[in-house]
């Protein structure tokens, strides 16, 4: 029995989805607002954003519409 596990990135685009949801977070604001709201954290995030070429001025919306987060060389 294997169990899926899921991309980090996929963990995050769901809590992102849950900001908006609660209102805490619209899907025009930039990604840099996720770091006021993630503190220790947000080191870590950032850099993952980063690998895939978001910027921190992207919007929040552009991160939700992704689809997949596979690595080009899996």
């Amino acid at each position: 029995m294997s169990q899926q596990v899921l991309h980090p990135m996929v963990k995050l685009q769901r809590q992102v989805q849950k900001l908006i949801d609660s209102k805490l977070l619209k899907p025009t604001d930039s990604i840099w607002k996720i770091a006021l709201l993630y503190g220790d954290d947000w080191s870590f995030w950032k850099q993952e954003l980063l690998a895939y070429d978001f910027t921190m001025q992207d919007p929040v919306s552009e991160l939700l519409a992704v689809e997949s987060w596979e690595d080009e060389d899996d």
